[in-house]
Order: C-alpha cells, then structure tokens, then sequence
C-alpha cells in the first residue's frame, strides 16, 4: 500500500518536523509493507530564491514537490491534488493549508487522512485570541474529514481532545534518530556547551549568549566556552558573532553554519553539556539527539522540556530569571558533575533516557494505526 506524506517542508530544510518525517518514511520504506512517498514544497522557506527539483529520490523514497503561493504559514498549494492519484492513504504533517484543503476535497480524493499534529499552531504566543477562534470553528469541521488525528505531544493530545472524540485521536510521541550522534560527547568533563539546531529566534540564542557572559564574569577562571552549529534561519553567523562581541565573549564562541553530521559529530565530542533556551517547542527533538551522545541537557522551563526532564530525570531547567540567575544554576551544576567520574553517572543516564525515544517502537505504533484505518476502510 502507498502512503503519501504531505508536509510543507522537507529536506534539504532542516527541522523537527522534517527529520520527524525523514524518520518515520525510512522506517516504513524498509520494514513495513507501506510505501512511502513524500510531497512537499519546491523551495526552503528561508531561501525561497532557490527552486528544489520537482521530482528527486532521496535514501530511496520519492519526493515531488510542488510551487506555491502565499506565505510560510499557510501556503497555498492546491495542486496537491494531482499527487494523491497513487496514494492508498494520506498521511499529513501538521495544521495547515494542507490539512484545510485535504479534508475539504475529500470527496474529490477519496483517500483515507491520518494527521500528525507537531505542535499544531499554539506553541508560539502570536495571535493567540484569533488562533482559538479558527481552532474551534476551521480546524473542528476540518477534522471531521480525518480517519485519525495522532498527537505527537501529550499536549497536543490535550489541546485536540477539545474537538475530537477519542476514538479518532490517539498520542504518539515523536522518536528520534538516537543513532546518528550515539556516544559522541567528550568522555572528560569540560566546561563546554553546545547548541545545535536551526538558528530560529525562538531558539534563545542570543539569550544564551547572555547567560555564557554571565558564567564567564562569575567564574572568570574557568574556560567556559559554547559551539552553536546549524543552519541559518532567523539569525545569521554574523548577527550571532556581532552580539557575542557586543558581549565581550567573541573569544569563548564558535560558530559553525551547516555543518554536515559528521562535522558535528566533531563539534559534540569536544563538548559536555547541550544548551537551549526555546521559547517554545511542539516537542523538541534536539535535547535527546544530544542526549544520546551523552550530553548533559540544559534546558528552558517550556512545558516539552520539562516534560522530558521529568520523565527521565535528566538535565537542568533554568529558571525564569535574569542571565546572572541562570548562569549560578548551571555554574553549581558543573560543579556537581565534577565530583562525580567524568564518564560517569551523568553521561550514561543521558543516553540512557534517550533510548526510550528510539524510532522502532514509534513507528511501529504508526504502522498499527494505518492498518486500523485501512481496516475500517475495507
């Protein structure tokens, strides 16, 4: 059976909801019965002058991609149509212009839709009267076209269960690629953070500059220093680079613009500690890719990060205070892990927690849910 993956962005793009689908297609295409098959937009968001090939094979799954209009947040793409002929079943990522359009044309396609929900549109704070309004009225009736909506948040589970019954709704958890970056990290514990990522403004990149100028005026002989990897987004390298000299700390920074993994890998093993100070996440994929390579996860106090620190009781969550605040938190934590093996408790307990995230069983539980629906189908 053919399952399309609609989502409007995918690779070269990088991001949680990409590498989520990048994931959970690889899996399919090699141990399950399904075939996989994306469809997606011609152009990264954030470098829209580039057009992407309409039709590539990538790892061995197809991916056509189509133009679009309008803007990054609901772009409009209703000849999205045209790649369904194939498909036994639907499979779209996120709530947007394709989740509209989809369950609108349904009577056209005919095709059974499975959404995945990551984060829908409530993890960030803008327009927050106005986005209920639409959840309660556009998304509701949208929904009633889907075979199953799958949460990939408990709370995204929460938010959907206000308009679904339970019956069409179901938690599945994100997993995550706990291989690529498998104990990775120094085996000797240093002073050294790192952030990798998408250099979103969302991300508290610069706010993360802040708290390292502040660990570096309150322990000014120790050598703390941060390595923020990634691809370009909202920030660029110069503007990180002119904020860190704005700071005084340019010396105790490197910046590293799209590194390939194997680059990173190089990166993580110099560091002991990840660092990411979100404002906001629909689950957050790149504290247990860290901690998979046996970094010590420092994290902002958002609702997935201290979901994740609860549950595996590993890592740090800052307050929500000033830069000096949260530099005397990670300072004292620092300071902990030094009494203990340098390869010790610490950096065994982060991998071991991100075991529990392995793409195996997430997927599995995806497979279980598309035969649920095309039984019912049948």
């Amino acid at each position: 059976m053919k399952v399309a993956h609609v989502v409007r962005q995918y690779l070269p793009s990088i991001g949680g909801m990409e590498e989520v689908v990048r994931n959970l297609v690889q899996y399919q295409h090699t141990e399950t019965n399904y075939q996989p098959y994306v469809v997606t937009l011609d152009r990264v968001f954030r470098e829209p002058q580039q057009a992407l090939p309409a039709h590539e094979t990538l790892d061995g799954i197809p991916v056509h991609r189509l133009p679009y209009r309008g803007s990054e947040r609901y772009p409009w793409c209703p000849q999205v149509l045209k790649t369904l002929h194939a498909a036994d079943l639907v499979h779209v990522h996120g709530v947007d212009f394709f989740y509209d359009f989809l369950a609108l044309t349904r009577p056209l396609h005919r095709k059974p839709l499975v959404l995945s929900t990551h984060g829908g549109f409530f993890h960030t704070a803008f327009a927050q009267r106005l986005k209920r309004m639409y959840f309660h009225s556009i998304t509701r009736a949208s929904s009633l076209a889907y075979s199953r909506v799958i949460a990939t948040s408990e709370n995204d589970g929460d938010i959907f269960s206000q308009i679904l019954n339970k019956r069409r709704l179901a938690v599945i958890e994100n997993g995550v690629d706990i291989h690529k970056f498998d104990d990775t990290a120094s085996p000797t514990l240093q002073p050294k953070l790192i952030y990798f990522g998408r250099w979103s403004v969302n991300k508290g990149l610069l706010e993360t500059l802040d708290v390292l100028a502040a660990l570096c005026v309150q322990q000014p002989h120790t050598p703390w220093q941060l390595t923020i990897a990634g691809r370009e987004y909202d920030l660029t390298a110069d503007a990180i680079l002119a904020y860190a000299t704005h700071k005084g700390i340019a010396e105790r920074v490197t910046i590293v613009p799209g590194p390939t993994n194997q680059e990173l890998r190089q990166w993580i093993a110099q560091a002991c500690y990840f660092i990411c100070m979100s404002h906001h996440e629909g689950f957050g994929i790149a504290p247990i890719e860290a901690m998979s390579a046996g970094l010590r996860p420092i994290l902002s106090a958002i609702p997935p990060f201290k979901r994740l620190v609860d549950s595996t009781g590993v890592g740090l969550l800052l307050a929500a205070a000033d830069p000096t605040t949260q530099a005397r938190q990670i300072a004292k934590w620092h300071t902990q892990h030094s009494l203990q093996a340098a390869n010790g408790p610490g950096r065994a307990a982060a991998r071991s927690a991100a075991s529990a995230y392995a793409w195996t069983d997430v997927a599995a539980r995806y497979t279980q849910q598309y035969d649920q629906v095309m039984e019912v189908r049948a």
